[in-house]
C-alpha cells in the first residue's frame, strides 16, 4: 500500500512539474517569436524609461509600456508623467502601510505577506505593473536615513520577511522590486561611495536576504543600488548582477536601475543591467537609448545581450500586465485598513513597564493628558523619498480619544515644535534641537492636573529621510527637556516613542518606568496604539535592531568607517554587524536585538533536538516548551540562535537561525517546533570561495532576545 501511495504521489508531482515545464516552454516560445519580429531600435526602446515611472513598449506588436511606482509605504500618489509634481487626481488615495522596521518588529512573516497582498491589490487598482518594494538593506549603522524603510540588522530575519512580502505582492500579478542591490547602507555620499566589503561579509550578511527573495520568493525584479561595491557601480557590477544574481541564483527577471543610478552604457549593458530609469536629459539620449544602439552597431554590446534583456522584460510582462485573468485590484478598502492595523498592533514594542501601569484601566482613570507633537502628527509623507496620499491616518491623539474618550477627560498639549525639514540646509535647520520652554510650561501645567500623562515623542518623516543620515542618536526637538519636566510633574507618565530607527534612550530608560516604542505605523497607527495602551492588544513586538548605549559602541563608528574617507567606506567589521558585534565584543547595548516585553510572562523549558549528531544536508528538528505564566493571553517570539564551540575561524558569538511567533493562553504551554538545515550553519570561506560546514560541537540557544538566553542544547556535526 505504501508503495502504491508513493508511486501515485510521485506521478502527481511529476505531472505538476511537467505541466509547469510545458507552460514555461510555451511562454519562452511565444517570447522568442515576438523578439524575432522586433527591430533593434524597438528592442532598445524597451530598455530605458520613457517617462518618470514607465519604460517603453512596442505599439506595433501590442507590447505595452511597463509601469512602476514607489513603495514601500504604499502606492504613492499619482504624479505627472514627466515631472515630480502631483497629477492632482482625486482617486489615488491609498492605504498607508506600517514602515519596514515596524514590519520587522512583528517578527511575523505572515504580517509581511499581509502587507504584500495590500500593496499588490492597490497597485493593480492604479494599473502599476511593478512596485518598488520591499526594501531590506541591512541596518549596518543606526543613523542611516532610510533605516525606517528597511527591515533589520539580521540577514535571516530580513530574508524570511522579504520572501513573504514578495509572495504577497506577486500573488496579485504585480512584480515586487527588491532593493537596493547591494549594500546601500548609508545615505551620506550614497551616489558615489565605494563600499569595500570582503566576500565573506557580502555572502553572510548583505546578500542572503536578496538570495532568499529570489530563490524562495521568486522576485520578478531587482533594483540596483546607487553606491559602488568593491570598486564597481552596482548598476554595472558584473560580480553582483551576472555572476551572483543571474547565474548562481538563477534570477529570471529584470534588473532595474535606481533612478539616475546609471553611469556608463557599455559596462552597464554587459554587466547585467536590463532597464535604465530616472536619468537626466532627453530620453533618447539616456545611456540605454541611442548610445546603446550605437554600442551594439559598433560591436561593443552584442545583440544577443539585448535579446536577453528584452526576453526578461517580456517574461516580466507575461507575469504581470499581460497575465491571464489579471486581478482588477482595489484601493483604500476596510480590509486593507484592517491589514495595516494588524501589522501595527503586532509591531509595537513594550520597552519598560516596571510599575505595571500598563495596560490602563479606563474605569480607574478620570483624566489623561496627551502631550507631544507626535500625538497629532501624521507620517504618511514628509522628507525625501516615497510617501502616500493616505485615504486616512488615525493619529495617536485620535486613537486615544476614540478608545478612552467616552469615560475619560482627554486634553492635549503640543509640548515641542518639530522645526526641521529635510529640504533645508543645516544652517536653515539650526536650532531645531532647542526646547520650547513656553510649550513645556503649558505641558507641565496640564500634566499636573491629570491622572495619567501620555507623552508622544520621537522622530518624524522629515527628520528620518532618504537623502541624508542623522548626525546624532539624540532625541530631536529638545524632547529630553520635555520628558524630564513632564515626568517630574506627573508620576504616572507613559512615554510613547514614534520613530523608525534607534535613538539614545539612556536617560529615559534610567528615569522613566513606562516606555512604549511605536513606529511610522500606518493608517491605523492611532487605533493600534490605543488598543495596546488599554490591553485589548497585548504587545508582542520585538526590536529588529540593537539600540547601542553609545553611538561609538556601534561597529561602523568604533572602527571609524562611516561615512568613509575619500568616498570609500571600508567595512572593517566584516561579518560582525549588529548584535553579532555587540555579543562577540562583549559590549552591553541599551536594548538588545529581539528585545520586547509583554503584559504577561513566559517560561521556557525542555529545549530538545531530534538527535545529537548530524551531517551536512540534514535537518535539525528542535522543540521547546513555552508556558504563559501570567494572567493574559499573549504572543511570544521564540528565537533560536546557534553558536559554534571552539571555531577554527572567526565566528559571531551567536547567529539567529530560526524563530517562530506563537499565541499562548494563560497557564497554557505551547510546544514550539522549528527546523534548522545543517547547511545553514556554514560559514563562507573567501579563500576557497565556497560554503563550509565546520564539523564539531554547536550550541543551540532558545531565547527571547539575543541577550536573554532561556535554554541551551548541544549538538555535534560530523563530516
Amino acid at each position: 500500500m505504501k508503495y502504491i501511495i508513493t508511486c501515485v504521489m510521485a506521478l502527481l508531482l511529476f505531472s505538476g512539474v511537467s505541466a509547469q515545464n510545458k507552460a514555461d516552454v510555451s511562454l519562452n516560445t511565444k517570447i522568442n517569436g515576438i523578439i524575432r519580429k522586433m527591430t533593434l531600435e524597438e528592442k532598445i526602446e524597451m530598455l530605458h524609461g520613457n517617462a518618470l515611472f514607465s519604460s517603453g513598449g512596442v505599439k506595433r506588436l501590442g507590447i505595452p509600456e511597463l509601469t512602476c511606482d514607489d513603495g514601500p509605504l504604499g502606492v504613492r500618489e499619482e504624479i505627472k508623467r514627466f515631472d515630480w509634481n502631483s497629477a492632482n487626481w482625486t482617486t489615488d488615495s491609498a492605504t498607508f502601510m506600517p514602515n519596514g522596521s515596524a514590519i520587522a518588529a512583528t517578527w511575523n512573516p505572515a504580517m509581511a505577506h499581509k502587507y504584500g497582498v495590500v500593496i499588490g491589490e492597490e497597485a493593480n487598482a492604479r494599473k502599476k505593473n511593478v512596485m518598488l518594494a520591499p526594501a531590506f538593506n541591512i541596518c549596518r549603522m543606526p543613523l542611516c536615513g532610510r533605516t525606517y524603510e528597511y527591515y533589520s540588522e539580521d540577514p535571516y530575519l530580513n530574508g524570511q520577511l522579504a520572501i513573504q512580502a514578495v509572495k504577497g505582492i506577486q500573488s496579485q500579478d504585480v512584480a515586487a522590486c527588491i532593493k537596493h542591490f547591494a549594500a546601500n547602507n548609508q545615505e551620506v555620499n550614497r551616489d558615489n561611495v565605494n563600499a569595500v566589503i570582503d566576500e565573506r561579509a557580502l555572502r553572510e550578511i548583505y546578500l542572503p536576504a536578496f538570495k532568499a527573495a529570489v530563490e524562495q520568493g521568486n522576485a520578478y525584479t531587482v533594483m540596483s543600488a546607487y553606491n559602488k561595491v568593491n570598486g564597481y557601480w552596482s548598476s554595472e557590477n558584473d560580480f553582483l548582477l551576472n555572476k551572483v544574481l543571474k547565474k548562481e541564483w538563477g534570477f529570471k527577471g529584470v534588473v532595474i536601475s535606481d533612478w539616475a543610478g546609471v553611469h556608463h552604457t557599455v559596462a552597464a549593458a554587459n554587466h547585467g543591467l536590463d532597464i535604465e530609469m530616472g536619468s537626466a536629459g532627453p530620453y533618447d539620449q539616456w545611456y540605454f537609448a541611442k548610445p546603446l544602439l550605437a554600442a551594439v552597431k559598433a560591436g561593443k554590446v552584442s545583440e544577443a545581450s539585448i535579446d536577453d534583456k528584452v526576453e526578461r522584460v517580456l517574461w516580466l510582462m507575461y507575469h504581470t500586465s499581460l497575465s491571464k485573468n489579471h486581478p482588477k485590484g482595489s484601493i483604500g478598502t476596510p480590509v486593507h485598513s484592517r491589514a495595516a492595523y494588524d501589522i501595527a498592533a503586532e509591531s509595537i514594542v513594550l520597552l519598560k513597564n516596571d510599575l505595571h501601569l500598563l495596560p490602563l484601566k479606563p474605569n480607574k482613570i478620570k483624566s489623561i493628558a496627551v502631550i507631544g507633537d507626535n500625538a497629532i502628527r501624521t507620517f504618511a509623507s514628509g522628507g525625501f523619498g516615497a510617501g502616500v496620499k493616505a485615504k486616512h491616518e488615525l493619529t495617536a491623539l485620535e486613537g486615544i480619544k476614540s478608545r478612552f474618550g467616552k469615560t475619560t477627560d482627554i486634553k492635549f498639549a503640543q509640548g515641542y515644535k518639530a522645526n526641521y525639514l529635510a529640504s533645508r540646509t543645516d544652517d536653515q535647520n539650526a536650532g531645531y534641537d532647542k526646547p520650547d520652554q513656553a510649550l513645556i510650561n503649558e505641558a507641565v501645567a496640564l500634566a499636573k492636573t491629570t491622572d495619567v500623562a501620555i507623552l508622544c515623542i520621537g522622530s518624524n518623516r522629515e527628520y528620518e529621510s532618504e537623502g541624508h543620515d542623522r548626525k546624532t542618536l539624540d532625541l530631536p526637538f529638545g524632547e529630553q527637556a520635555l520628558v524630564d519636566a513632564v515626568t517630574a510633574a506627573n508620576p504616572k507618565t507613559i512615554l510613547v516613542i514614534m520613530a523608525g530607527a534607534p535613538y539614545d534612550l539612556n536617560k529615559i530608560k534610567k528615569s522613566n518606568h513606562t516606555i512604549v516604542w511605536s513606529w511610522f505605523n500606518g493608517s491605523e497607527a492611532g487605533a493600534a496604539l490605543a488598543d495596546v495602551l488599554e490591553g485589548i492588544i497585548n504587545p508582542s513586538g520585538k526590536l529588529p535592531f540593537t539600540f547601542p548605549a553609545s553611538l561609538h559602541d556601534s561597529p561602523a563608528f568604533a572602527l571609524d568607517t562611516y561615512p568613509g574617507k575619500d568616498t570609500t567606506a571600508y567595512y572593517k567589521e566584516g561579518i560582525l554587524v549588529g548584535y553579532r558585534w555587540y555579543d562577540t565584543k562583549k559590549i552591553d547595548p541599551l536594548y538588545s536585538f529581539g528585545y520586547g516585553l509583554s503584559y504577561t510572562d513566559f517560561a521556557y523549558t525542555n529545549l530538545e533536538t531530534d538527535k545529537k549528531n548530524y551531517r551536512p544536508g540534514e535537518t535539525i528538528t528542535l522543540s521547546v516548551k513555552i508556558k504563559n505564566t501570567g494572567g493574559l493571553a499573549g504572543k511570544e517570539v521564540a528565537q533560536l540562535y546557534v553558536s559554534k564551540i571552539n571555531p577554527k575561524v572567526l565566528r559571531p558569538e551567536k547567529e539567529l537561525k530560526a524563530f517562530k511567533k506563537v499565541m499562548i493562553a494563560p497557564a497554557k504551554t505551547a510546544v514550539v517546533l522549528m527546523n534548522i538545515n545543517v547547511n545553514d550553519l556554514a560559514y563562507f570561506d573567501d579563500k576557497l570561495h565556497k560554503w563550509v560546514v565546520e564539523p564539531g560541537e554547536y550550541k543551540i540557544l532558545a531565547a527571547s532576545s539575543s541577550k536573554d538566553i532561556k535554554q541551551i542544547a548541544t549538538i555535534k556535526i560530523t563530516e
